[in-house]
């Protein structure tokens, strides 16, 4: 039987006999996605303890344990954590390294030793963003936004946090490039662009906003910290700059960077919805095609984050406009999901109870997202409550779930064991129980004037930062029990053969779970439908020998 990538590894330099070590060099493209969960789940968890924190204060109003200036500090360091640590890289950076070359039919990326570099150039990001809570200054208080003049004036080490997001980018560049070329170079033969799975679709225009709107920000931070440091004046109004201009300069990468989290994880609905339906996907070419689109539009609707910068009127309908139309394909997909499902035999497992959920939690987020995209909604709602819970019913509502969709969908493939099924389910609804009482109450505080990032509020608004507390405990209760369920799973779990899920993607078409070292024994030949089902059943079978399809 093959030697699975636990047994033995290829590595960058030597051949180190120490297991740990082998672990630190792997160019193995799944252990470098499971040192990135790892890594990426231990910042998770110090964003979520900083969160519940900050709720905490938020109980009543005045301050209990946290003045202003350590509330910013919290509110900042759980921000740049949630948005550079954890969702920006997460899924393209987990699954896009563990799945989409056994999709593809690949044995690993195109340049396996740039993704080792690119891994640890991400942990030295980490740590440098890190080590400022460890000076005297303490962490940035500006927000996960940087904005200037204010990022360039406090007293705080927001120059840590500054470099560490450069550092980052960097890493998402690289990791953009290797993908790109992995996918265009590595494909099985036969697996033209039709013919590829819609995740590999997914993380294909991620891999283009990585490439193309993440050196903006660079810039933008680079320039940050040299005026910072030098006086130039490109954004300081003191010195004849531009604040506006840091506005615009952040948001054209930082929202394209929004779709580079959401797309990969609407790559995971795609593969989820027909396997647990028994249906071949509805609308394949429209899915493709709307990942694209939205990757495309996605650069040219910034502005709507600027309504109340003082924008010329006609700039702000042409943003708004193109902020209702980039609705567009999305609703594409969840129409061709949505189709995809009717009349399906559809199993109720618990990686199809969080596609489910995310539909509900990301049609709140996006509909939320809608309302503030009307300008003269906008201008009453900005800067309030309400934002912060369109903000994360979309983020943490769509990608953070999805992500988790995954972790269950992929676990068999993954640890080659299986979870216990009832006790994930708990933890699912859990989830998105508490998920729900923690956010929605938001809107409406939002509505009724509650500004966000402050850490005292008036007595009218205690209800629903009351009410949001019961819904953290439950969420991360949440949280905590699933990754008790994974743990008890991979250690205690029975094992889940090659297929548990009676997919029809390449990936579960593998010799032995977890896969063998190189992946596939041979190069498959792909000339087929990859979401192909006969009354509930796939129509393609692979020979494990042969990698030849069996009709």
């Amino acid at each position: 039987m093959s030697k699975t990538y636990f047994d033995e590894t290829h590595c960058a330099y030597g051949h180190p006999k120490s297991k740990f070590m082998q672990w630190m060099l792997t160019i193995d493209h799944k252990r470098i996605g499971i040192m990135y969960a790892a890594v990426m789940f231990f910042y998770f968890f110090i964003a979520l303890g900083t969160a519940f924190m900050m709720r905490l204060e938020l109980l009543a109003p005045g301050a209990q344990f946290l003045d202003g200036d350590s509330f910013n500090q919290a509110f900042t360091l759980h921000g740049v954590i949630m948005i550079f640590l954890f969702i920006v890289p997460g899924i393209p950076a987990i699954f896009g390294n563990i799945v989409m070359p056994l999709m593809i039919g690949a044995k690993d990326v195109s340049f396996p030793k740039l993704n080792w570099f690119t891994f640890w150039l991400y942990v030295v990001g980490t740590l440098v963003a890190m080590a400022s809570l460890f000076t005297d200054a303490g962490f940035a208080d500006t927000g996960w936004t940087f904005y200037a003049p204010y990022s360039i004036t406090t007293g705080t080490n927001v120059i840590f946090t500054l470099v560490a997001a450069f550092i980052l980018g960097m890493a998402s560049i690289l990791t953009g490039l290797n993908f790109l070329v992995t996918i265009h170079r590595l494909r099985a033969p036969g697996m033209d662009f039709w013919k590829m799975p819609l995740f590999v679709w997914g993380i294909y225009a991620t891999a283009w906003i990585q490439l193309l709107a993440t050196p903006v920000v660079g810039i933008t931070l680079i320039l940050a910290v040299m005026e910072k440091y030098f006086g130039i004046g490109i954004f300081d109004p003191a010195k004849g700059g531009d604040p506006v201009l840091f506005e615009h300069l952040f948001w054209i990468y930082s929202h394209p960077a929004v779709y580079l989290m959401i797309l990969p994880a609407f790559g995971i609905m795609s593969e989820i919805i027909p396997t647990f339906s028994r249906r071949e996907i509805f609308g394949y070419r429209a899915i493709a095609i709307s990942s694209a689109s939205i990757a495309g539009i996605g650069y040219l609707v910034w502005g709507h984050h600027l309504y109340t910068s003082g924008m010329a009127d006609t700039a702000k309908v042409v943003f708004s406009f193109l902020t209702f139309f980039v609705a567009i394909p999305t609703g594409i997909k969840f129409y061709d999901w949505i189709a995809t499902m009717y009349k399906g035999k559809i199993i109720l497992s618990t990686p199809m109870l969080w596609a489910l959920g995310t539909i509900i939690t990301f049609t709140i987020g996006g509909l939320t997202g809608v309302t503030i995209a009307m300008i003269g909604v906008d201008i009453h709602l900005q800067d309030t409550y309400y934002t912060v819970a369109h903000f994360h019913y979309a983020m943490l509502g769509g990608v953070a779930f999805l992500l988790f969709a995954g972790m269950h969908y992929w676990f068999p493939l993954v640890t080659g064991k299986m979870y216990n099924e009832a006790h994930a389910k708990i933890a699912f609804y859990l989830n998105f129980v508490g998920f729900n009482l923690l956010w929605f109450p938001m809107f409406i505080a939002g509505y009724y004037g509650m500004p966000r990032r402050y850490f005292d509020y008036l007595p009218e608004f205690q209800i629903y930062h009351q009410v949001s507390f019961a819904g953290a405990v439950l969420f991360i209760s949440g949280v905590i029990y699933m990754f008790v369920v994974f743990y008890k799973g991979w250690t205690k779990g029975e094992a889940s053969g090659t297929n548990p899920w009676n997919a029809t993607t390449l990936e579960w078409h593998l010799p032995t779970s977890p896969a063998p070292l190189e992946n596939h024994t041979k190069v498959p030949y792909v000339d087929f439908n990859p979401y192909e089902y006969h009354h509930g059943q796939p129509v393609v079978k692979f020979d494990y020998k042969t990698m030849q399809r069996i009709d």
